[in-house]
């Protein structure tokens, strides 16, 4: 590695508002804080919500009267 070209690599302490502390290293900042993490985000926590998909295609059929049974 060349001297001199790299920036500081440091160690950091990432603040989620949820409460979580995450320890890291970065060449930004020496701390700073976030608004959501991997312990209060909904796709790692399971509690994702998905959209209902159950009758979509009833629903436009009945909205729009293609009661076509091909």
């Amino acid at each position: 590695m060349k001297q001199g070209i790299h920036p500081e690599y440091k160690d950091v302490v990432i603040t989620c508002s949820c409460g979580a502390v995450h320890q890291t290293r970065s060449t930004r900042l020496e701390s700073y804080s976030v608004e959501i993490c991997s312990n209060c985000h909904p796709f790692f926590t399971g509690r994702e919500r998905t959209a209902e998909s159950k009758g979509r295609v009833e629903r436009f059929r009945k909205k729009y009267g293609k009661n076509q049974s091909s």
